[in-house]
């Protein structure tokens, strides 16, 4: 057996980590006992300690019910009004905000109250098995989706409040709750189930013996196909050969009356067979009106309830599509329902079973024949369309007509045909084939009545004439059917060009979006962009609050606040149109990623309307990129933030390093100075003592420059740099530079070249003063001993320079782009490795600050290295008193 399928069994045996089990108690009707099984075993749990409470328990008046129900602690009901009417229903928030281990909540497809979060009450079991909370439930056969339809035939009764298979299928337990149908009369004959009126009623209509044989028949067998996957699963988990889950089921629907039931019947073959299901529908063939385009839709949803895959497809030909499709996708089995034009079919040729079947090698072929008692609503659909269709082709055939009488004239009889021909050729690409065949039938009548002699009549004389009326029919007949299908086909091309389109328009603009406000702004603006729909993008805050982030800044209202959260948090559409919270004005759509919930859209229609299906799967079908450029754009975010994090370690271990040497070496100087004078004191000559005075002095000048770097660094990574600008004399900063630095300079030759009036500058002048200390600092530490060193001043129009070169080592052109790094510094000789790689980068974000900018350059006499501080020039103050 293949270890895979093997992993799988066991991981789907354990239990989902954060969700609760469920457990459902099945019956085949009313009265069989469900609910007191329920309640019998939840006195069980009790007794065992198990914390539990009743959600909601239907005891319709049965005494025996309601004793059981006395020694549960029970969940208050909400109370909610509708027309005058005060409603009951379970209290989900309640249960959510203090959840037990169990809670029982009984009828699982009983329809919730208008005004509440969910139209069923199968949703709410949902969302609290998502809390973690265990459940207890109860159903009847007749409530599964699936056998809607065959309950309908055995019963007469349709059931409108219906379970999805799905709920069931994904059930951790499912128990049979069964009474003989002899027993279940009884029970309705002394009033166990219903008061004596009512059972009598019930008796004669729903609760008959065949009824009751066929529903538990029915229950039995969703038992028993819940047990053969169990123990299918069971199988797998040893490792031992189990029935092999092969192929696939295909369905094909159409907008016709049979869809929901064909889809129904689908869902059940694949469940006996164990197989994946597909519906398709194949567009292009058939114009479809709104009524049919409304069944086909709500087949769709139907199959999506029942679990299975939903797929469009367009093509001339229905059968040569499915079997493609079928071999694309290895199934073993369609299923479509039988021909509704079987007329047309017996004169024209076969129906699509009979073509799949010829065409259709190795596969099998099921049709599901149409019920005997239900109209056919597709046919009539088929052949109605529009009235103003059928008015155009009267209009195009009586304009043909008067062309064709001013043409008589002029024109042959064979060609005066062609005005006719014309006329069924434009009805047929405005319209349909049926308003195309009725313009040609007209022209038909009009042509023979008119033209062909004798005119003014319905007689044709001439066996020629017959032919040529006969031969214009079929050849209108033939040319509207054309060209009906070619515009069938273009407008299902023009479609699917459309979504095509759309898509590879957002894929193009998300390849350059490069984090997330250009991911939002290409999600405004292609969302955005349908005249009839107003967008709006949340998100949620860390503390839970919801945050704008394009589209239009709408105010949510508690309902629409309630419905954007449940998507948010449960990871599903929600608002307008959906089963959840369905009074909102808005449909909500969450783009989720790997880790959770990334954005939500939310999409309402001008007019109040709920949005059509097309749209809401364009949304879908867009939404997966976007969500992905999202997921992208925070995974970049996210590993930004972790190299800044490393080299923020990095910069600290560094920064740490540099403290404990560049402190500790002026503190031992300056320490061992102090210690001298106080242990010899006066026995060291005066000449001797000034010197070390003057070195402690020097010392702690050069300590105080390192912290005020520091201090600086930390300002201008904090932004807390704040600039006071002032004019200020360029000479004056560089006296100023050069009188602290006097010490350091001792060594050094000097050379100051200063204009004789340069302009003044607007700067911080402390900051510019700092900066040009840590150049000359740095070219000092670099100079050889007794070395040259030259400040000068240059100035044009735009700016001024302070130039400061040296006859250092120079800087290697591949390291000038890091000499402003922090911490780097580029060591050459005894005296490359005193610094702390701070000064430049300092240097520049102060020069930086003010506009400028730091280069670096060859030196003197072709050593060295220059360091120029290029500051821009404003207004002079002279000049602007002048103006």
């Amino acid at each position: 057996m293949n270890d895979s399928l093997r992993a799988e069994a066991l991981l789907a045996d354990l239990p989902r980590e954060g969700r609760g089990r469920l457990k459902v108690f099945l019956g085949a009707a009313p009265g069989v006992g469900k609910t007191y099984a329920m309640l019998q075993a939840a006195h069980a749990q009790l007794r065992q300690g198990v914390a539990l409470r009743a959600g909601v328990v239907e005891s319709h008046g049965r005494s025996e019910t309601e004793a059981l129900l006395l020694g549960l602690p029970q969940q208050p009901p909400l109370r909610l009004p509708y027309r005058g009417l005060e409603l009951s229903e379970m209290d989900l928030d309640g249960l959510l905000a203090d959840p037990p281990k169990l809670a029982l909540v009984d009828e699982l497809a009983h329809s919730n109250a208008p005004g509440s979060r969910h139209a069923k009450r199968w949703q709410d079991v949902q969302e609290l098995l998502a809390a973690g909370i265990d459940i207890y439930t109860t159903v009847n056969v007749q409530h599964l989706e699936s056998l809607n339809d065959r309950v309908r035939d055995i019963t007469g009764v349709q059931v409108r409040e219906t379970v999805p298979d799905w709920v069931l299928q994904e059930a951790d337990e499912i128990q049979l709750v069964d009474l003989p149908p002899r027993e279940l009369l009884e029970r309705l004959r002394d009033g166990k189930v219903y008061m004596p009126e009512q059972a009598r009623a019930a008796i004669d209509a729903f609760f008959s013996p065949t009824n009751l044989t066929a529903l538990r028949e029915l229950a039995m067998q969703t038992a028993a196909a819940r047990v053969d996957a169990d123990l299918d699963q069971r199988y797998r988990q040893l490792g031992q050969a189990a029935p092999s889950v092969l192929g696939r089921l295909l369905v094909g629907v159409d907008g016709d009356g049979e869809a929901e039931r064909l889809v129904r019947h689908a869902c059940r073959v694949a469940e006996r067979r164990h197989l994946p299901w597909s519906v398709v529908h194949v567009d292009g063939r058939h114009a479809m009106d709104e009524d049919q385009r409304g069944r086909l839709q709500a087949a769709l949803r139907l199959a999506e309830r029942l679990g299975g895959e939903v797929v469009t497809l367009h093509g001339d030909s229905v059968a040569r599509t499915l079997l493609d499709h079928a071999r694309e996708r290895r199934a073993s089995l369609i299923l479509v329902g039988s021909s509704t034009r079987r007329l047309r079919r017996r004169w024209f040729g076969r129906g699509l079973g009979e073509r799949l079947l010829a065409a259709g090698a190795g596969l099998e072929v099921s049709v599901l024949d149409a019920a005997g008692d239900q109209p056919r609503a597709g046919r009539r659909a088929r052949i109605a369309p529009r009235w103003r269709d059928y008015l155009l082709a009267a209009l195009a055939t009586a304009c043909a007509t008067l062309i064709s009488l001013g043409l008589a004239r002029v024109l042959e009889l064979p060609n005066i045909s062609l005005v006719f021909l014309a006329a069924v050729l434009l009805v047929a690409v405005r319209s349909s084939l049926g308003p195309a065949l009725a313009c040609s039938g007209l022209s038909f009548l009009a042509y023979n009545f008119l033209f062909i002699p004798p005119t003014l009549t319905m007689q044709i004389q001439r066996q020629e004439d017959v032919l040529t009326l006969l031969f214009f029919l079929l050849m209108a007949g033939l040319t509207g059917n054309l060209a009906s299908r070619q515009r069938r086909q273009v407008q299902a091309l023009r479609q699917a060009q459309s979504e095509t389109t759309a898509l590879l328009e957002l894929s193009r603009k998300l390849t350059v979006a490069a984090d997330r406000q250009a991911v939002l702004a290409v999600a405004e603006q292609q969302l955005g962009g349908w005249a009839e729909m107003q967008l709006t993008l949340l998100s949620r805050s860390a503390d839970g609050q919801w945050q704008h982030e394009g589209g239009l800044h709408a105010e949510l209202p508690d309902a629409e606040r309630a419905a954007a959260d449940w998507a948010w948090q449960h990871e599903q559409p929600a608002g307008l149109g959906t089963d959840t919270l369905p009074s909102s004005r808005w449909w909500w759509w969450p783009l989720c990623g790997e880790e959770g919930p990334l954005l939500l859209i939310g999409l309402q229609r001008v007019d109040g309307a709920p949005l059509a299906d097309g749209r809401r799967r364009l949304v879908a079908a867009l939404g997966q990129p976007l969500a992905q450029a999202l997921a992208r754009a925070q995974l970049a975010e996210e590993l930004e933030a972790a190299r800044l994090h490393g080299q923020t370690e990095e910069l600290r271990s560094a920064l740490l390093a540099s403290v404990s040497h560049d402190l500790r070496t002026p503190l031992t100087a300056m320490r061992g100075s102090i210690d001298s004078l106080l242990a010899l004191g006066d026995a060291i000559p005066a000449a001797d003592r000034n010197e070390l005075l003057e070195g402690t002095r020097d010392e702690a000048e050069r300590l105080d420059r390192y912290i005020q770097n520091l201090l600086d660094m930390t300002r201008l990574g904090h932004g807390g740099l704040k600039l006071a600008r002032d004019w200020v004399a360029p000479s004056d900063i560089v006296a100023s530079a050069l009188q602290r630095l006097r010490a350091v300079l001792a060594p050094l030759q000097v050379e100051c070249v200063l204009p004789p009036e340069p302009p003044l500058l607007r700067v911080h002048a402390a900051l510019i003063e700092q900066a040009l200390v840590n150049v000359l600092e740095n070219a000092a530490r670099f100079s050889p001993p007794a070395g040259r060193l030259r400040v000068a001043l240059e100035y044009d129009a735009q700016e001024l320079r302070f130039v400061v070169a040296d006859q250092g080592p120079g800087i290697p052109e591949a390291e000038r782009a890091k000499i402003f790094d922090m911490f780097y510094t580029a060591a050459r000789g005894d005296r490359g490795g005193q610094g702390t790689g701070l000064g430049l980068a300092i240097c520049q974000g102060m020069v930086g600050a003010h506009g400028g900018r730091v280069t670096v350059g060859e030196g003197l006499d072709g050593r060295g290295a220059s360091l120029t501080l290029h500051l821009p020039l404003t207004t002079q103050p002279q000049a602007a008193e002048e103006d």
